[in-house]
């Protein structure tokens, strides 16, 4: 192999039969110097009017525009904790409500061996091609241009709609201390403060997401140490926990509650509890080093599915039952009681004085975490559409300090419809954005692993070799296969629930667009997408491999698969799936 086609060099756009108008546009290999570095400190972390003036750009370099300022230990604290949000803390009560325990647990098992594939598949493309944009951008290269787009504006209003959503329940968790105070007031500081966190850009989205992670994880590890003393009758004398209780709830009430129906129902609350998963993918283009930082960023989602999702519902599971009165939705419940989060109800039961007061600490700053997440995430989507021409040419502006300032002030305004809560119909519009944004995300994780599976065969009828592809996923493509078909088993899932819910036979038509809104957005931004642009499926040979590759340190990665192959087999297996 020669050294222009170890490094993804030897085949140009023209060779691969796609039109350059149609490819993403080229991402230069790093500079030595960032636009950014040259301003001065206060312009630098947008403390002045000087940083909100127009970054200047040289010719071509308007996908690189954005910051490459986040390092490794952000990026993995955005993989591991990123998106542990409401959807984990409070959504799960709901999810154990409606299933039980059992359900409860296999539909987030399979939601989590849906992401574990999709995230390493994403790693492949985000070390590739560490683009402004990230996976919407692969859609449009690897699958097709209409459905790029619809996926763009799809990824853009899922955040938009999740930000009001994160700011009711941060209302809603501060009033678990104090009721009397409208929910009106905490809105309105804890939009404030994400308004402040992005006013620092880049860095201000990655050192929130570093600490509140490291709280998150920590906050979730000291629950189930404590989960398991309940379980054997640790618990404080004259609590519900000072026997030993074990399974017990898996009998008496039971594991499984509403048959099938339970089963399917759980899926749109666990897919929510995972989104923001793929942001570790979007942001690679802001990474300093993608080609190291990523794929250890990546290798840590095993982590948080398997020890903070799947053992920690675990727990939950072992010490409520699913016909608790507390449980968010029974009947005489309303969402907007603070008391919901069985990790609360737990602390609650115990009699452990604070805990439940710690875990809601913990829990509002998940929520406010997610919301910043948020806001990054949309803002930086929209202004990757934007630099493609599939949004306002506006939307590309990035100001001195490296803030898509527009696309951030359009993602911030999503955030007063949070002030609908005051109504009497609240619970109606959290179900609304609830079922919109869970589903938004089904579409936007089967097109990442379809997008893998189409790169994979594009770069095999080109004759290439795995051995140029710097990350791989660990399933290949037969896990973005796996990871494909179970976000169209969940769909469909899905759509039977939105046919036939829980507790009746037919749904009618409200009940069925709350619970299946997705479907007709995404459809409506796909039509919407081929009417703007003219363009439909790409052909396998049409496929660009080249657009948007950066410079890889072929040196030193050859030099590691080398130390990689020299290592016992357990020792290798290891360095391959943890580190």
């Amino acid at each position: 192999m020669s050294s222009a086609e170890e490094k993804g060099l030897a085949h140009s756009p023209e060779k691969a039969g796609t039109p350059e108008k149609d490819a993403p546009p080229a991402f230069e290999s790093s500079p030595a110097v960032r636009a950014r570095d040259t301003e001065d400190f206060y312009t630098r972390n947008g403390l002045n009017f000087k940083s909100f003036q127009r970054r200047p750009i040289a010719e071509g370099d308007i996908t690189d525009s954005l910051d490459r300022s986040m390092k490794s230990r952000h990026l993995q604290m955005i993989a591991i904790g990123g998106s542990i949000g409401a959807g984990f803390f409070v959504g799960s009560g709901g999810a154990l409500r409606v299933g039980g325990p059992g359900w409860m647990l296999i539909d987030f098992m399979i939601i989590g061996i849906m992401m574990f594939n999709t995230v390493y598949a994403l790693g492949e493309l985000a070390v590739m091609y560490p683009v402004s944009g990230g996976f919407y951008t692969y859609s449009t290269r690897f699958i097709d241009p209409s459905w790029g787009f619809a996926m763009g504006w799809n990824y853009v209003m899922q955040w938009a709609v999740v930000l009001p959503l994160e700011l009711t329940v941060c209302s809603v968790t501060v009033g678990y201390w104090n009721k009397e105070i409208s929910v009106a007031v905490w809105i309105t500081i804890f939009f404030l403060f994400i308004v402040i966190v992005n006013v620092f850009g880049t860095l201000g989205y990655a050192e929130e997401e570093f600490w509140s992670s490291v709280l998150k994880l920590g906050a979730t590890i000291v629950f189930m140490i404590i989960a398991l003393v309940l379980v054997v009758g640790g618990g404080p004398e004259g609590s519900r926990y000072d026997h030993y209780t074990g399974a017990h709830l898996w009998y008496d009430p039971g594991a499984f509650k509403n048959g099938f129906k339970g089963f399917c129902a759980i899926f749109v609350t666990a897919a929510f509890s995972f989104s923001g998963t793929e942001l570790v993918g979007l942001a690679a283009a802001e990474a300093h080093n993608p080609v190291k930082s990523l794929p250890g960023a990546i290798k840590q989602v095993f982590w948080r599915i398997t020890l903070f999702y799947i053992l920690g519902l675990f727990f939950v599971g072992l010490l409520i039952p699913h016909d608790d009165p507390g449980l968010i939705g029974a009947s005489d419940q309303a969402y907007a009681d603070a008391n919901t989060s069985p990790f609360v109800l737990a602390g609650k039961y115990a009699n452990l004085t604070g805990f439940d007061s710690f875990m809601n600490v913990i829990i509002l700053v998940s929520v406010v975490s997610i919301g910043v997440s948020a806001v990054y995430g949309g803002s930086r989507t929209l202004t990757a559409l934007a630099q493609q021409g599939y949004a306002p040419r506006f939307f590309t502006y990035i100001d001195r300090s490296g803030r898509p300032l527009y696309s951030v002030l359009a993602i911030l305004a999503f955030g007063p419809l949070a002030y609908v809560n005051l109504d009497a119909d609240g619970p109606t519009v959290f179900n609304w954005l609830l079922a919109l944004s869970g589903l938004a995300a089904l579409f936007t994780w089967g097109s990442i692993c379809l997008a893998h599976i189409r790169f994979r065969t594009a770069w095999a009828r080109q004759g290439r070799s795995l051995d140029e592809i710097p990350f791989k996923a660990i399933g290949g493509v037969y896990g973005s296969w796996l990871g494909l078909s179970l976000n169209v088993i969940v769909l469909i899932a899905n759509f039977y629930i939105a046919i036939s819910p829980v507790g009746a036979d037919l749904n009618d038509a409200e009940g069925f667009f709350m619970a299946y809104l997705a479907l007709p957005v995404v459809i409506l931004f796909w039509i919407g997408g081929f009417i703007w642009k003219r363009t439909g499926w790409l052909t396998i040979d049409q496929i660009d491999l080249d657009s948007g590759r950066r410079e890889l340190p072929w040196d030193d990665i050859n030099a590691y698969r080398e130390q990689l192959a020299q290592m016992p087999a357990w020792k290798r297996i290891i360095h391959t799936v943890f580190v």
